[in-house]
């Protein structure tokens, strides 16, 4: 079909087409005109993206994510939120509310749930775009009610968030509380083992009796080469002294055996002189002989108390020797006592030390995170607050009536091709031509216009015939 029968059929059927129109645009604004005015109030809430803590200073990187917002988006469109805002706008005894609920549930049913339900509905939250400023609005017939409500959610929001920051952290904070009088029970009894295990081996200070003892230890095992030195010398000299005491330079240098020794020689010779001058019968000669053997008497008398001494000196120093051994192999034990006991006292002070770590690193969070269940920050805050709509949302008038008017248009030229289709008349030559299936030689009353037909000469006016 052309454009031309197009024009021609509404032509005909303009009456049909233009009722049509004038209803559709009619009930339109009719029915704009008793539909119920909406009111729609939005207040504005801006969310931190630092990323960070404000009481701690901590990052916390879920600040940062992309499905931040949405999960703020879900948060204010909760059932608990709503019910906060029903219970803190005291929704419940409006009457309009209960009118509503009588209506919709014949009082079946728990109304508090059904009025947030009811206001869950009628919620919009949009985060706002390429920014960190959320919106929310609200819905309905009230202009001031529906500003209070999106101001209520805005509030509830704000509360149900520093809730949700608190609350876990409050636990936290009871977790590290008891963990605190756990550890000090801890840190009390591996402080208690080690006093009692010090008092049990007597230690005030390991690592200083430990230096003592080791240091005796070390003067021990000096004396003792040195004694052991001593004694070798002195099992020596007794026994060159025990083989042949005259040869022995003990006797030998013995100031008083010399002394003899020169008397001896000396009684000796007057022996001697006497034996060849007087005769070994006189007198002089028996008491010169007498003091000889006397001296010499004294001699051997002090070669064997000098051999006796060499002796008593030779099993005095084997002796110390032997003592000597004997404290050092005591003193190594009394040692290695004592690294014993540090090794097990530090193991002891190590427990100290791990549960007082402990200890302190839980106290610190314990402290760490009172402060923020103390906190009353929040990382949200109302930009604006909602304002009381002076004119309805809905329904929206102008719009309706320019969709009416397409709307009525579109129907009133379907409508007339409907008519046209069920009564089909003959528009133009076109339909003659389409109708009988053979082409058109002449039009009536009509200037020849149509191209690639010609008058015949000596023709009338109005007859055609087509060209060759």
């Amino acid at each position: 079909m052309s454009l031309t029968n197009l024009f021609l059929i509404l032509k005909a059927r303009f009456k049909i087409a233009m009722a049509i129109f004038v209803v559709t645009v009619l009930t339109a604004f009719v029915a704009s005109m008793l539909m119920p005015k909406y009111y729609k109030a939005s207040t504005q809430v801006v969310v931190n993206y630092r990323g960070s803590d404000s009481v701690t200073g901590n990052s916390n990187q879920s600040l940062m994510t992309s499905s931040y917002l949405a999960t703020q988006v879900d948060i204010i469109k909760n059932r608990s939120v709503a019910l906060s805002v029903v219970d803190s706008l005291q929704l419940v005894e409006n009457e309009s509310m209960k009118k509503d609920f009588f209506e919709a549930t014949q009082g079946r049913g728990d109304i508090r749930q059904w009025i947030a339900g009811k206001l869950i509905s009628r919620l919009e939250v949009s985060p706002l775009r390429e920014s960190s400023v959320m919106e929310i609005s609200f819905s309905g017939k009230d202009p001031k009610q529906v500003a209070e409500i999106a101001d209520a959610f805005a509030e509830a929001y704000l509360d149900r968030t520093l809730r949700l920051k608190i609350e876990p952290v409050k636990k936290a904070a009871n977790f590290f509380n008891q963990q605190i009088t756990a550890l000090r029970d801890s840190l009390e009894k591996a402080q208690s083992k080690l006093s009692q295990y010090q008092q049990d081996n007597g230690i005030t200070s390991a690592d200083q009796r430990l230096d003592i003892e080791t240091a005796k230890l070390n003067d021990l095992s000096s004396q003792l080469v040195a004694a052991e030195g001593a004694a070798i010398e002195a099992n020596s000299r007794y026994g060159n002294s025990r083989g042949n005491a005259n040869n022995s330079p003990d006797v030998a240098l013995n100031p008083v055996i010399q002394s003899l020794r020169v008397e001896v020689a000396r009684a000796s010779a007057k022996v001697a002189d006497l034996s060849e001058r007087l005769g070994s019968n006189h007198p002089q000669y028996e008491a010169a002989a007498a003091e000889l053997k006397n001296v010499q008497s004294q001699l051997y008398t002090e070669i064997s108390r000098t051999n006796n001494s060499i002796k008593g000196s030779a099993a005095i120093q084997q002796q110390r020797v032997e003592q000597l051994r004997s404290q050092l192999a005591k003193q190594k034990l009394t040692v290695l006592s004592l690294n014993r006991a540090r090794d097990e006292m530090a193991v002891l002070q190590k427990d100290v030390e791990t549960a007082q770590k402990a200890l302190d690193s839980v106290t610190q969070r314990f402290t760490q995170t009172s402060i923020e269940a103390q906190s009353n920050q929040n990382d949200i805050a109302i930009l604006s607050a909602a304002q009381v709509p002076g004119s309805p949302y809905t329904p929206k008038i102008m719009l309706n009536m320019l969709l009416a008017i397409f709307v009525g248009g579109v129907l009133g030229i379907g409508f007339a091709m409907i008519a046209e289709l069920l009564d089909r008349r003959v528009r133009s030559s076109d339909d003659i031509a389409d109708l009988l299936k053979v082409p058109v030689v002449a039009l009536v009353n009509k200037r020849p216009a149509v191209t690639g037909m010609k008058m015949l000469p000596g023709a009338q006016p109005g007859k055609f015939l087509p060209s060759t």
